[in-house]
């Protein structure tokens, strides 16, 4: 399968590595969300991860394979390597990882979408001038616990300031709970990437049932 980028994939987007499920097996968590219905899945295994190279292949190859059964795009978070090896559908960058030209050449002719993470205008200035970019992802909007390098918060009015400014949809990442979707939607973007919002939820189909109903658009 390989998935075409559209900017509804956006609307509820998980992102997880070992390290955000540390007592659970992220095959279980991962399994769980995907029959809650979300429309996008990031492996993203850093920070404190305890797994090597090949435990972190091989774990991605598993939840591939979950992902494309289940219809949903499997995106690699800033190793182009490993995105290349598990035939990722995307991979996504920040603004300290690889160079982002670099990834773009990379990944091109290999049906491969490319994410970056933009916090602030000028970020959003430079990415519009590239070609190859898909969507960006903009944050933190609220103080959020599950980055311990996160940039300084914008708020909803910064973040409505850079939907209008990009070219390319933008997904609205840090801090996000059910409670806020609603002024997040309100600002334009295309739908929010959580951590803790699904991995601590007590209700997944509920709450990602709310993050598709904001973004139905």
């Amino acid at each position: 399968m390989s998935v075409t980028f559209e900017p509804g994939l956006l609307r509820a987007y998980f992102v997880a590595g070992s390290q955000d499920v540390p007592d659970q097996d992220l095959r279980k968590v991962l399994a769980t969300m995907l029959a809650a219905g979300i429309t996008a899945f990031q492996f993203r295994d850093k920070g404190n991860s305890q797994l090597t190279p090949d435990q972190r292949l091989a774990l991605g190859k598993d939840l591939r394979d979950q992902c494309h059964a289940a219809s949903v795009p499997f995106i690699v978070d800033d190793d182009v390597e490993m995105a290349l090896a598990l035939h990722a559908d995307g991979i996504h960058v920040g603004q300290s990882d690889q160079k982002i030209q670099q990834v773009i050449q990379e990944v091109s002719g290999q049906n491969m979408f490319v994410g970056l993470s933009c916090s602030t205008a000028a970020e959003v200035a430079a990415a519009n001038q590239l070609t190859g970019v898909d969507y960006l992802g903009s944050g933190p909007i609220f103080p959020t616990t599950s980055k311990d390098d996160a940039d300084p918060v914008i708020g909803v009015a910064g973040l409505e300031k850079l939907v209008a400014q990009a070219n390319v949809p933008i997904v609205a990442i840090g801090g996000i709970t059910v409670d806020s979707l609603a002024a997040v939607a309100a600002t334009g973007a295309a739908g929010v990437a959580v951590i803790t919002l699904l991995t601590r939820s007590t209700s997944p189909a509920k709450d990602v049932a709310a993050m598709r109903q904001a973004f139905h658009n």
